[in-house]
């Protein structure tokens, strides 16, 4: 047992640990009431992974791509929902409906076929048909999309949401100390020990998916969620030319820029998730002109290659979090 900061009462410590999503997943809290949660986590967890994974077959959202369902769940509704309004936020720089040219390009749960120019626009223009959301009775929402075969993408923003899922249910329970980690994207709320705040790392860009990973910054966190979007991992090569995971919704094709991570600290995890998809897409210049017109985004960190040297911005709010002020 250990005395934590924040209640004043004798707190359990657990470490959960296990896989979901294709990664893993590490939850830390202290809980008054000493209760292990691992099964109620997984169960928490493999209910999205129905509900919006592009990786079970018989999934909601599968099915919803497939047409052979149009009714949402709730959670693959509130997603959408949330995945719309961050389309418009970000000026079509965050979009959903990539999920063909995702597949076209060997990133998503099918088979790549390096698509040409023209194969590029037709894509294009399926991905950019108008798609949305139809209440019926009182709790059901229908998907309603103009082209039948555009298909959507959750990955930019499900996982940053799982994230938010499980503080929720933490706070819920009464649990004022955590820290969520899935594959990366990480929630903390409250302190460790002793008021020691949680503390996570930003990654510094591997020089390929197989390297170890390295600490480029250590941020204390609290009350908030930090997630890295980056393309120094999830990429291939091919004649010569490396095609990286970030697909533009506006050309079709994967971004070719000197950004190569974006850190995001925001309240929300499936918001700090959007947006540092968003700001990849952009690159650099796109994204700090987008930062000087939303100065409610105050904190990001980006990592960028300047003629074969990693070099660094962060915003002023993003330099005092990690200087601890």
């Amino acid at each position: 047992m250990i005395l934590c900061c924040s209640c004043g009462r004798n707190n359990e410590f657990f470490k959960l640990e296990g896989q979901a999503q294709g990664t893993y997943y590490s939850i830390q809290y202290y809980d008054p009431q000493h209760r292990s949660l691992q099964p109620q986590i997984d169960s928490i967890l493999q209910a999205f992974d129905q509900a919006v994974s592009l990786w079970v077959e018989n999934s909601n959202l599968n099915r919803i791509n497939r047409g052979e369902d149009s009714l949402l769940f709730d959670i693959t509704a509130d997603i959408l929902e949330k995945s719309i309004q961050m389309n418009r936020f970000t000026d079509g720089a965050f979009d959903c409906r990539v999920g063909s040219l995702v597949n076209a390009w060997g990133f998503g749960a099918k088979n790549k076929c390096y698509p040409d120019s023209a194969e590029v626009d037709s894509m294009l223009r399926i991905c950019h048909a108008p798609i949305g959301l139809r209440r019926i009775g009182a709790d059901s929402m229908l998907f309603v999309r103009e082209n039948p075969n555009t298909e959507i993408d959750f990955n930019a923003i499900a996982q940053g949401y799982s994230v938010d899922l499980l503080a929720d249910y933490l706070s819920d329970l009464g649990i004022e100390n955590y820290l969520i980690d899935i594959g990366g994207e990480v929630i903390a709320k409250g302190c460790k020990k002793g008021g020691a705040p949680w503390v996570v790392g930003i990654e510094k860009p591997a020089d390929n998916r197989y390297s170890m990973p390295e600490v480029m910054e250590a941020v204390p966190l609290k009350d908030a969620a930090l997630v890295t979007s980056g393309n120094y991992r999830k990429y291939y090569e091919r004649d010569g030319v490396r095609y990286s995971h970030t697909i533009d919704p506006a050309t079709g094709f994967p971004v070719r820029h000197s950004l190569l991570s974006v850190s995001v600290i925001d309240s929300t995890s499936w918001r700090a998730d959007a947006l540092a998809t968003a700001f990849m897409v952009m690159g650099l210049e796109g994204a700090l002109r987008f930062l000087d017109a939303h100065h409610e985004i105050t904190s990001v960190y980006f990592i960028y290659d300047e003629n074969g040297e990693y070099k660094t911005y962060a915003t002023e709010s993003m330099k005092k979090i990690i200087s601890g002020k």
